[in-house]
């Protein structure tokens, strides 16, 4: 099964989307155990996860959604820092934990680089790495809110609380990537009102982050 979710997509030409930066994510332990994140020069991202679902086959979940100016410009500046992930970005430390491997990868038209790593000594793909998991935090908590809108509206209060409890402690990024979930939320009359005016709340949220 498949299911997705999208914003418009952004008009750009070829030269400004030539370049991306993919950030992907593999841990077994975790929910979701994959995913992945694409973003182009022209801002255009994607979100792609896969996820268990009790007494079912593995799910695809696909999002598509315009990044903000500020991050798109600090992710592609954090990539030329740590030369597009050109050689071993790994730290090398056996002696760290194993929290999945992790792949950074950056294309254009001269250049095509992959790297895997754990951890990294290298600034930059901390940085990285950071805001990456930051905006799955965020685009997740799309797919979640639009499963339990479609199937079990009585858990969407508990997920919607924490997801505003996180935002207000910036610690999600990219709010308006599932902005179309959450105005569904609140165009819908069948969902408690406290709901859909805590939906309102991080569309407006979303709608005021930095580079927006």
């Amino acid at each position: 099964m498949v299911w997705s979710s999208a914003q418009q997509p952004v008009s750009s030409g070829n030269a400004a989307a030539s370049a991306s930066v993919t950030f992907t994510l593999d841990f077994p332990k975790s929910d979701p155990a994959h995913y992945a994140i694409a973003v182009d020069a022209a801002g255009h991202a994607s979100y792609e996860c896969t996820v268990k679902i009790e007494d079912s086959d593995d799910q695809t979940y696909r999002l598509e959604f315009n990044m903000t100016l500020a991050n798109r410009e600090r992710i592609f500046d954090w990539a030329k820092q740590a030369k597009y992930f050109a050689g071993k970005i790994d730290s090398g430390n056996q002696k760290l934990a194993f929290t999945g491997d992790k792949v950074l990868s950056y294309q254009d038209g001269q250049r095509s680089y992959t790297a895997h790593y754990n951890y990294s000594n290298v600034e930059a793909v901390r940085q990285l790495t950071t805001l990456f998991q930051s905006m799955e935090a965020t685009l997740d908590y799309g797919r979640r809110l639009s499963y339990d809108h479609r199937y079990q509206k009585l858990a969407l209060d508990d997920e919607i609380k924490r997801m505003e409890m996180q935002a207000r402690n910036n610690e999600l990024s990219e709010i308006q990537g599932v902005e179309p979930v959450l105005q569904e939320i609140v165009n819908d009359n069948t969902v408690m009102n406290v709901v859909r005016a805590r939906a309102k709340e991080l569309i407006q949220m979303g709608g005021t982050a930095p580079g927006h």
